[in-house]
């Protein structure tokens, strides 16, 4: 058999050969790294059956593997995603309506299991002439009292109205509130199916995404998530369980585990740096199996953001936040442009440091609407857009 001796194919061989993740990364980085990736026809080698074979199909199977071992690897701290066939109908039921000068806000609740329902706000942006496919947006707030309601700007903190301005921008959003928050205030963390507060979020907002790409204005294949702080990671644990997201971009939302920072005060009386996490509301078993200690806790931050890839990660990181600490998430961006780099999509990861506290402040938002906008193909109703703080 005629073998082509060039660079691909000879690391092409090697990988079938070696079964080690790093030989799949030297091939990824020999094809991306050295221009191959430009002439789509020296993405191919003939194995030893005479078959011809695509390296993209070997980057792609690694990709795969790698998430569903990263997302295992969650499910361990977070405990498993519930089976999401047989689910009941999404029985949507409009509460409340308000309509503003380009789309009306509908107060809405829905089923996403049985003797589960979701309130959630809906907006919904106007159209003239022939209806368009929308893009769309899930919108998730921060550790806020009142949930969903500071995404519409209703809250005392500036910079939160990321629903509201979305909408204003031309797309259908979703803002559902999270366990424990808003109309689920009284949510009974001891007496639900689930293992934690997250997995509940993940769950809900997967049924979030459902319901958008039910509607006969939204464009399945254009929707994507963002969310401050809570709603920051909660953007990246949806955006890892759910390929449907094409762009996730996470406020605030993040630093590898050994940077979290509480305070030496509130560590101590919590029994822990990290203890903040093992709330109800977030993962109980960091501290019930882990202890508390990062060497132990089966996931980290960076491996999310390796989940998401190839698709767009767009992430707000403050200089000055008091919890994410910036060391980590530079520390983490660095591992996880290593993989973006390789599957040849760098462009898609994007990361801003704002010289500011705990916020999502307006020149970023201006940023990440743009980029949500690029990946989303949308343009944007700039006539009829304000920054609502």
């Amino acid at each position: 058999m005629e073998q082509v001796s060039t660079p691909v194919y000879r690391s092409a061989i090697m990988v079938i050969k070696m079964k080690k993740i790093k030989s799949v990364i030297l091939l990824i980085m020999c094809v991306y790294n050295t221009g191959y990736a430009q002439n789509p026809g020296l993405l191919a080698y003939t194995d030893y059956s005479g078959i011809k074979r695509s390296v993209d199909t070997i980057v792609k199977k690694w990709g795969e593997k790698k998430r569903q071992r990263i997302l295992k690897n969650m499910e361990k701290a977070m405990g498993k995603l519930p089976q999401r066939s047989g689910l009941p109908p999404l029985d949507i039921r409009v509460t409340d309506s308000l309509k503003e000068e380009t789309y009306t806000r509908y107060t809405i609740n829905f089923t996403v299991a049985e003797n589960e329902r979701l309130p959630a706000y809906l907006f919904i942006p106007f159209q003239t002439g022939t209806p368009q496919k929308l893009p769309a947006m899930l919108v998730l707030h921060e550790t806020d009292p009142i949930g969903k309601r500071s995404l519409d700007g209703q809250g005392a903190i500036p910079n939160r109205a990321h629903a509201k301005e979305l909408a204003q921008r031309g797309y259908v959003v979703i803002a559902p509130d999270y366990p424990g928050f808003g109309d689920l205030k009284d949510y009974d963390f001891d007496n639900d199916r689930y293992k934690s507060g997250t997995m509940k979020g993940i769950f809900n907002h997967m049924r979030c995404i459902d319901l958008l790409q039910a509607r006969d204005d939204v464009d399945a294949e254009r929707i994507g998530v963002t969310g401050h702080s809570l709603g920051g990671h909660n953007a990246m644990f949806i955006g890892a369980f759910d390929t449907r997201l094409k762009v996730i971009v996470s406020s605030c939302g993040w630093t590898k585990m050994d940077y979290y920072k509480v305070g030496e005060e509130a560590a101590g009386k919590n029994g822990g740096r990290l203890a903040p996490w093992a709330q109800k509301v977030y993962m109980p078993l960091l501290r019930d199996t882990y202890k508390l200690d990062p060497e132990k806790i089966p996931f980290d931050f960076d491996d999310v953001i390796s989940a998401l890839a190839p698709r767009a990660f767009f992430s707000v990181s403050p200089l000055n936040d008091y919890n994410f600490d910036v060391k980590g998430v530079r520390e983490g961006i660095a591992a996880v442009a290593r993989v973006y780099r390789a599957l040849g999509v760098e462009d898609k990861l994007q990361v801003r440091y704002p010289d500011a506290g705990h916020d999502f402040p307006q020149e970023s938002r201006i940023e990440a609407y743009r980029f949500i906008d690029q990946i989303l193909g949308h343009t944007p109703r700039q006539s009829a857009f304000t920054f609502v703080n």
